[in-house]
């Protein structure tokens, strides 16, 4: 066995990024003998405005050996299968980025490239015929997908969850100290930096000295180890993206539960509705420049459903990240490492991403520099890509109805994102890797929601009979529609299978 292995990692923060930390360390160190602590201060509330999540939250689950039925009990939570953008591209206009697969690649072809060539001649389906959780979430079903399947529908469909923050952290409070973790009820007072430029105690308003050989930064936007501490800087990208603050409220339920997150574009940024079992998150984010506080809470109470059940707070915030993310012996995650606005619903993904690459470059206590270079290099790029992401919901708009939207016709866009919308653009291709998040049918699901269509389609597809090819298309989607319609209700679906304890 080596001997400079570490033996001891200090979390400090709870929340939901510092529970995640704790969850996922416990079950990836078993064994290991390197102790957890976790510092949670009493006096800091989480920013727990509700939380919609994308697919990853279900590999967390499965990671950390957590059962699904029960999870969903205890945090209120509802599925999703995508988000539904209404008066993006022009008021009274919507559309769906469904998780999951869209159709399937015919003869080594991308199914867009089928489809694009299908439109072209005439033959109509559209792009979210051929999407199961499109269609399960337009006639609002859903099933947990069975294992083993053949039917290529039930194959292809994703899933995440829309859940309470606050009781996320809660069960995952719970289930971190099950596994070992150690929970100290504290505030940290003074953090003491040793020669190296390393954390080396942590002074807590308890009296008691914490020593540890790594930190995690859970602290929020504040950062206290990484950036008030060893102050890496920060990489502000509200050049790009110039929303930077939310107003958000939590009301009844009004109606059925939808399987989506809906987002809808208003005259200063975009709102915010997910479904919960137990009641609504709602929330406005919005650029201070187009748009005062009381005009958003305004606009805000306007827009929402049901009864108010909490008064509206409004959130500061600065879209980037910390240019470095992984610094000597502390790591930053959740809020404390970077913000970008919920928009795709990107926050815990983010999380769990970075505790994956963590792992994956776990170091010992050599700290050697290349390790934590590579970390930084692979984190970046993950920032970089929903970053941009992003953009392409602005940068495609055809709004110019008010100031916002008028500047979002014209903004800067990165030469990393120009140049994938140049070559969908000429030809319909995405290029993509396997590391990235955003799959090309995600990519082709908002382009061909914002009308963004290229000039032509790849020319080898001319070799496929048009007819031909339209027949396989109207199967293709026949099928997707008559696999969902056999499923249940969605609301029914989760009363009669994970239906959440009473709150009291």
């Amino acid at each position: 066995m080596q001997k400079n292995t570490l033996n001891s990692i200090c979390i400090v923060g709870g929340g939901t990024a510092g529970w995640m930390a704790a969850s996922l360390l416990s079950s990836a160190l078993q064994g290991s003998h390197i102790k957890i602590t976790l510092i949670e201060s009493p006096d800091i509330a989480t920013i727990g405005v509700g939380e919609s999540t994308v697919p990853s939250m279900m590999e967390f689950l499965r990671v950390c050996r957590i059962n699904l039925k029960e999870f969903v009990e205890a945090t209120s939570a509802t599925f999703k299968l995508g988000i539904r953008f209404d008066d993006w591209l022009k008021p009274g206009e919507q559309y769906f980025h469904p998780f999951g697969r869209v159709g399937q690649d015919i003869n080594g072809f991308a199914f867009y490239q089928a489809w694009l060539k299908n439109s072209v001649d005439g033959y109509g389906t559209r792009w979210v015929d051929h999407s199961p959780s499109a269609i399960m979430a337009e006639h609002q079903r859903f099933m947990l997908r069975p294992s083993q399947q053949q039917n290529w529908v039930l194959r292809s469909y994703g899933y995440a969850l829309h859940l309470d923050a606050i009781l996320v952290a809660r069960y995952l409070r719970d289930f971190s100290q099950g596994c070992g973790v150690e929970r100290i009820e504290a505030t940290v007072d003074k953090v003491v930096i040793d020669e190296r430029q390393f954390i080396h105690t942590l002074a807590l308003n308890n009296g008691i000295t914490i020593t540890s050989d790594f930190f995690i930064d859970c602290t929020g936007f504040k950062g206290l180890l990484i950036e008030e501490a060893l102050k890496v800087g920060y990489e502000d990208w509200t050049h790009y993206l110039p929303c930077n603050r939310a107003v958000a409220v939590q009301t009844t339920n009004a109606g059925t539960l939808p399987p989506f997150t809906i987002a809808t574009a208003r005259e200063a940024g975009w709102t915010w509705r997910i479904p919960l079992q137990h009641r609504t998150g709602n929330g406005y984010v919005y650029s201070s420049q187009y748009c005062s506080d009381d005009q958003a809470i305004h606009t805000l109470l306007t827009a929402v459903e049901g009864e108010l059940l909490i008064e509206p707070r409004v959130i500061p915030f600065a879209t980037g990240r910390r240019k470095k993310i992984w610094h000597n012996n502390c790591l930053a995650l959740g809020l404390a490492a970077g913000f970008l606005e919920p928009l795709e619903s990107t926050a815990i993904h983010l999380i769990y991403k970075t505790l994956v690459h963590f792992i994956r470059y776990f170091p010992d206590q050599d700290f050697e520099v290349y390790t934590e270079q590579a970390f930084n290099q692979k984190i970046n790029i993950d920032y970089q890509e929903i970053r941009d992401f992003i953009i392409l919901h602005y940068c495609t708009t055809g709004r110019d109805d008010t100031e916002f939207w008028r500047w979002c016709q014209g903004m800067p866009v990165p030469d990393s994102l120009q140049e994938k919308i140049c070559l969908f653009r000429a030809r319909g291709q995405i290029e993509h890797t396997p590391d990235q998040f955003f799959s090309q049918d995600s990519w082709c699901s908002i382009l061909e929601g914002m009308k963004v269509r290229p000039k032509k389609y790849h020319p080898l597809m001319d070799a496929f009979d048009g007819q031909g090819l339209a027949s396989t298309l109207q199967e293709s989607a026949q099928s997707v529609y008559e696999t969902v319609m056999q499923m249940p209700m969605h609301g029914d679906y989760i009363q009669q299978h994970c239906a959440a304890k009473k709150m009291m």
